[in-house]
């Protein structure tokens, strides 16, 4: 497979956007599972008109994501960069910048999450919240994607907390995926489209630090024509307890979603069940150092 993805990172963006699309409807066919957690997902969160109406484009944009990961990770940063070809919301950067507490980027699954932390990088540097994915292929091409000059991976554990607070405390930026579904005892049980939903805690943790929260997505523009970066400031102030500021975290995402609902990754089982933990987690406890 990696041999596979070396080999589709010399097509064309819109290349691999079609046959991308082609893969989505195959995984849509030959999965009763993924085909049930995108319905669920959808009808859940949209309604059931709306959802009907977005999932053959939810259907496409989903397998785009998936072959578009070797170009992005396996191209040479310069030109991943260039295909970030339109930004929204660039003065918000420079201004949490001049304050010099750090960054908060919270990045959900929404359009090409990958490039964002790729771009971002070229900037000033970056430390992304990283844990491995189950197939070693896919691993060792997102390793290799994100070791960039200025991009540096905090693994999910006590020591990549301490590296992520490490890097506000300098002033820099981190990177995370907050509708990622946290490991037992890594999370709190919250609405997220109306459904109890197992939320990491760790970003509104690190709220705590004084870092500028930044809600950040690139948005996949047609026939391959490249990205457009959307940079955002939380619609509301992200206050009050751990709960309530994953519960507020969860929120803005929502509105983000709403924004582009059919470039969210409507597949990803975010309402997996997790057995309780009644012992604090090393996030929760790295949350808190």
């Amino acid at each position: 497979m990696l041999t596979l993805c070396r080999l589709f990172r010399h097509l064309p963006l819109s290349w691999l956007h079609v046959l991308g699309a082609l893969l989505g409807w195959l995984a849509w066919l030959l999965s009763p599972t993924y085909r049930r957690h995108m319905r669920e997902n959808m009808q859940l969160a949209l309604g059931p008109t709306e959802a009907r109406r977005l999932r053959a484009a939810a259907i496409g944009e989903a397998g785009k994501g998936m072959l578009e990961l070797p170009r992005i990770l396996l191209r040479p940063l310069p030109e991943t960069a260039s295909r970030v070809v339109e930004i929204s919301g660039w003065e918000l950067v420079e201004a949490a910048s001049r304050k010099g507490k750090g960054i908060l980027y919270l990045t959900p699954h929404l359009g090409c999450f990958e490039v964002t932390a790729q771009y971002l990088s070229t900037h000033a540097p970056i430390t992304v919240l990283y844990r491995p994915p189950r197939q070693t292929w896919l691993q060792a091409m997102i390793e290799a994607g994100r070791a960039r000059a200025q991009l540096h991976l905090a693994a999910a554990d006590l020591s990549g907390v301490r590296s992520l607070l490490k890097a506000l405390k300098r002033g820099e930026a981190v990177g995370m995926l907050p509708d990622q579904a946290p490991r037992t005892g890594e999370g709190r049980w919250l609405d997220f489209f109306g459904r109890p939903a197992y939320t990491m805690t760790l970003a509104a943790r690190l709220v705590d630090s004084g870092a500028s929260v930044i809600m950040v997505w690139a948005e996949r523009l047609p026939a391959g024509a490249g990205y457009h970066l959307h940079l955002q400031l939380p619609t509301r102030p992200i206050r009050g307890s751990i709960e309530e500021r994953a519960q507020q975290i969860n929120q803005q995402i929502e509105e983000l979603v709403r924004q582009c609902p059919q470039q969210y990754l409507w597949g990803y089982n975010r309402y997996k069940r997790r057995k309780s933990s009644a012992a604090p987690s090393l996030l929760e406890e790295g949350g808190q150092t």
